[in-house]
């Protein structure tokens, strides 16, 4: 459980969770994370000690930590979302309510679903769920879990993105989708295993999470007004037809820009690049709702 997701919301749950479990006589333990690091930690450490299954009451930050910890392990994995965005949350169809999310994971059967792999230049390696990539959209996230941490829901990771796209300039891309490229001047890349990011920003409404493939988007460099505009529609449909947009499909992308640019993951800053991204079908099992494996 990490106490500080959602702004104290899980630890304002974990009583009501832990009430839910122990009327249905169900034996669970509770840990307390103390940093993103803990996290991973007190996963790998319930993996190897034999837990069937590590479960995170918090948000997709700390999702996205234990996922890495129980990661090549028998564990199964479970989300109890408590965050402010809970983007992977929606997509794996788990509630937004830790109890009623509790209900939802012992009712689920394990299902297997993808991961990202990302390779950076340095040879660091790191993994992500839902969605992430470089530029403004990183840099975005980076604010929302800094500067503006304390702004409700989707209104941080806005905030973030007017204050970069003000101050940051765009790159020059080059991209490698499978074989087809394409380079220009972008304001952002994204590669998503899921629909959206940011507490709501639909970037890739066509994602899936076990379905094999990556969507990729390339934002070019667009006017103010033009951003404002495509505002509304990735809160909502997320279907920007917008000539400045490209969409992409490919189970290995490769970003080089023309200067250091951020890359993020399930909204985690994971490092710079140049980076490779490639999907790793099937190789964590998660009790959610779907096809169970």
């Amino acid at each position: 459980m990490n106490p500080v997701s959602g702004g104290g919301r899980a630890l304002r749950a974990e009583p009501l969770v832990a009430s839910y479990f122990a009327a249905l006589g169900r034996n669970v333990q509770f840990v307390h994370s103390r940093s993103s690091e803990d996290i991973r930690e007190q996963a790998a450490k319930a993996a190897r000690e034999g837990y069937r299954y590590v479960v995170t009451l918090g948000g997709d930050g700390a999702f996205h930590h234990l996922v890495e910890g129980i990661l090549g392990s028998e564990a199964i994995a479970g989300f109890l979302p408590a965050g402010n965005g809970n983007d992977i949350a929606r997509d794996l169809g788990i509630a937004g309510d830790p109890v009623s999310a509790a209900e939802v994971f012992l009712k689920s059967r394990p299902r297997t679903v993808d991961l990202i792999r990302v390779r950076f230049g340095d040879g660091r390696v790191a993994h992500f769920m839902g969605a992430g990539g470089m530029g403004l959209d990183a840099e975005a996230a980076h604010l929302a879990n800094t500067r503006f941490k304390s702004w409700p829901g989707v209104t941080r990771y806005l905030a973030g993105t007017i204050w970069t796209f003000v101050r940051e300039p765009a790159f020059e891309l080059n991209a490698e989708m499978d074989g087809t490229r394409w380079a220009g001047r972008t304001l952002f890349a994204a590669v998503a295993n899921a629909t959206s990011y940011g507490s709501g920003v639909r970037i890739a409404p066509d994602a899936k999470m076990d379905d094999g493939w990556l969507d990729v988007v390339l934002v070019g460099e667009v006017k103010w007004k033009r951003l404002v505009e495509a505002i509304p529609i990735v809160l909502t449909t997320g279907d920007l037809r917008f000539d400045e947009v490209k969409r992409f499909r490919a189970r290995r992308v490769v970003l080089r820009a023309d200067r250091a640019v951020m890359v993020h993951g399930d909204g985690e800053l994971l490092g710079e690049s140049p980076a490779e991204f490639e999907v790793l079908p099937g190789a964590i099992r998660v009790k959610a709702p779907g096809t169970g494996a």
